[in-house]
């Protein structure tokens, strides 16, 4: 079935094409996060191989979400030109073909190219999905998709490190465990170039440097959309932070767990999925500041939660602070692909800069806080990042909807459905 201008209808939920997309992008997060963070449950084995510190086997998972965070602005521009589909199939590919690499690389600086060549190949996939969700599901059913997709990458991340450590335990190497962890990447790449829909509310756009900094100059002035980067940014710095560092903790006094048990505590991964899938459904009946400032409180008490020095406060502090920080990612990057929409602009892409930018330097940063103040430390670094992002949702207001729709930047005069809750869009 098609409209008056003979291009299909965006999908809707419950649909064939809905369902198909929703799996697809289902197994692309899996794919991303999966390949991306399944390094975390290796640090202290990557500490002790390469005789590195905490914030220096940390490096692995931050030189991967710098190189996202770079890529992602130029390769939205390439997906613009090119083809979504495709870049998206290449992108979870390549970065499957970088991680079996890695099982395989000589020394610690090896493995960190690697790994940066990774984080580029995935900044293909990542630069593309929320657009590609943007323009083929229909704005009543965004948030649902959109919500889906995060799932995946929480199911990923989780999975990611499972394996890694499930693997370690069994090969005493963490080869073994990157290796695998690329096989099961592989396939995931397979799945999704198999049941993705194509594109077909695609329209081409101007490719050029000019361009992109057009689109991206747009973005930066709008001031909701400032403020849904900075919570992009501090929401993912702190929880990157406490992944990394939480299992240096465990094996420490006075928990005294082995590697392989303090790696069975990522199982917490799954409520991010719930919570994101939930959060997408609340905000397609609901409003997404009404869902946004919860998830961040939620995550604030998971992190005073994990401050009591029992394995009985800290599993369920875990759990807590994992399902408000996927649940308020899920509703920013939702908001940000809303409005960007709606706009014209660059937003996505810039958006996901300052997420993984916050997810190298503020993972970082954590390492040298931790290493210097231990886990209370980290505890105030962490929550003061997340009560940054608390403010700034808590001065988003609502907005009537643009005036006009938007041109696609150099392309033909095709214009772009606004979105049914763009009077949600972000301002102060």
């Amino acid at each position: 079935m098609t409209d008056s201008s003979g291009i299909a209808p965006p999908h809707v939920s419950g649909t064939p094409n809905f369902r198909r997309a929703s799996a697809a992008l289902f197994a692309a997060g899996l794919g991303t996060f999966m390949t991306l963070y399944c390094v975390q449950a290796l640090l202290p084995s990557l500490a002790s191989d390469f005789d590195l510190s905490p914030a220096g086997a940390s490096l692995s998972v931050s030189v991967a979400t710098l190189a996202m965070a770079v890529g992602v602005i130029p390769l939205t521009a390439l997906s613009d030109a090119w083809s979504r589909t495709t870049m998206m199939s290449l992108a979870l590919g390549a970065a499957a073909v970088f991680g079996v690499a890695s099982a395989f690389a000589p020394n610690f600086p090896v493995l960190l190219v690697l790994r940066l060549l990774q984080g580029l190949s995935l900044a293909g996939l990542q630069a593309t999905a929320m657009s590609y969700l943007s323009e083929e599901v229909h704005s009543r059913s965004l948030g649902q998709a959109m919500g889906l997709y995060v799932a995946g990458n929480g199911i990923g991340g989780m999975i990611g490190r499972l394996i890694a450590d499930g693997v370690l335990q069994v090969s005493d190497s963490w080869r073994w465990s990157i290796g695998a962890v690329g096989v099961i990447a592989a396939v995931c790449a397979l799945v999704f170039h198999l049941s993705i829909p194509p594109s077909v509310r695609f329209v081409r756009r101007d490719p050029s440097p000019r361009a992109l900094a057009k689109g991206i100059a747009r973005a930066l002035p709008d001031s909701g959309l400032l403020r849904l980067y900075l919570i992009g940014f501090v929401a993912m710095a702190a929880f990157v932070t406490i992944y990394n560092y939480l299992g240096f903790r465990l094996i420490a006094d006075p928990f005294d767990l082995s590697e392989g048990t303090a790696g069975l505590l990522f199982i917490a991964y799954v409520s991010g999925s719930f919570s994101s899938a939930l959060a997408g459904r609340l905000v397609d009946r609901y409003s997404r500041q009404l869902v946004l400032v919860p998830a961040l409180v939620v995550a604030l008490a998971g992190l005073a939660l994990m401050l009591i020095p029992q394995l009985g406060a800290v599993i369920p502090g875990l759990v807590v602070f994992t399902v408000g920080f996927f649940a308020a990612h899920a509703v920013a990057s939702g908001w940000v692909g809303a409005r960007s929409s709606a706009l014209g602009v660059q937003g996505a892409a810039v958006y996901l800069f300052f997420y993984y930018i916050g997810s190298a330097v503020g993972g970082s940063a954590g390492g040298t806080v931790f290493s210097h103040s231990q886990w209370n430390g980290l505890t105030v670094y962490t929550g003061c990042l997340v009560v940054v992002g608390l403010v700034s949702a808590l001065t988003l207001r609502r907005l009537r909807p643009p005036h006009h729709r938007t041109v696609a930047a150099g392309g033909p005069a095709a214009e772009r459905e606004a979105p049914a809750d763009a009077s949600e869009s972000a301002e102060a």
